[in-house]
């Protein structure tokens, strides 16, 4: 963290103190580290608790907070974020919004009411072609992306190729200390060639552009790690702490797990 190569994401079961300086974002626990949801606090408890959160670290290191989402329902997930997006905004921070199995069917993305585009649906969505062209889209628009469940370096990879701006998941939560080698080293390699996502843009950018005020400008690309990681390029984090899991960044995506 200090090095501002990883940052924090907490979530309403966890209870991470941020360290001093770090980046961090908001996760919800619908999806949880059971993959069940069971720590799932309710609708005004985690939205307290993000109150909270933010009010304590502030908004400016708030990389951004995910609305309440339906795993694997694209329709549920609708109904059930648009309430609490403007929420979000509210408290002067980014507002996430998770992108399921079937979400590119028409009237299923209110691209105008979110900022970042967290890629979360089943595994093969996620990793495929409408993922791939959701996420462009979304970058045209000028909005950030993330992608959940990040746990090897091919995926890393094809985070970094889709252009998410950070990415996460457990990889790190397993033998920290075995894996953060091997997980800055993959970072170190995206880092050291050109970007995969530069040159020709192989999706069109929308006829009519986003009317939604765009992402804070210093909304920056991170990639995965234990329950979320981000690098911070212009204001890298300034301590290092063992209370709130660590998550790493690349040139792109910052990090968790779905």
């Amino acid at each position: 963290m200090s090095a501002g190569r990883i940052g924090c994401m907490t979530t309403p079961a966890q209870g991470s103190r941020i360290p001093e300086g770090a980046l961090y974002a908001c996760d919800n626990s619908k999806f949880g580290s059971d993959g069940k949801g069971r720590y799932w606090p309710g609708a005004e408890a985690w939205f307290a608790w993000l109150y909270r959160t933010v009010e304590r670290y502030g908004p400016d290191r708030c990389l951004w907070a995910l609305a309440p989402d339906q795993p694997f329902d694209a329709a549920g997930t609708l109904a059930e974020s648009l309430p609490w997006l403007a929420r979000i905004r509210e408290l002067g921070t980014p507002a996430a919004y998770a992108a399921q199995d079937g979400c590119d069917a028409p009237g299923l993305l209110p691209w105008d009411s979110f900022d970042v585009l967290f890629l979360a649906g089943s595994t093969e969505w996620k990793l495929g072609p409408v993922a791939e062209r959701l996420a462009r889209e979304a970058k045209a628009r000028g909005k950030g992306v993330h992608m959940g469940r990040v746990n090897s370096r091919t995926r890393l990879g094809i985070a970094e190729w889709f252009g998410c701006d950070s990415a996460d998941g457990t990889y790190l939560a397993y033998g920290p200390d075995k894996n953060l080698p091997k997980l800055l080293n993959w970072l170190a390699e995206l880092d050291g060639r050109p970007s995969l996502v530069g040159g020709t843009q192989p999706f069109a950018v929308p006829d009519t552009p986003s009317t939604a005020p765009p992402p804070r400008a210093d909304l920056r690309r991170r990639l995965p790690g234990q329950e979320a990681a981000m690098r911070a390029k212009k204001h890298p984090p300034t301590a290092t702490s063992d209370a709130a899991p660590a998550f790493p960044t690349s040139r792109g995506p910052r990090a968790r797990t779905r």
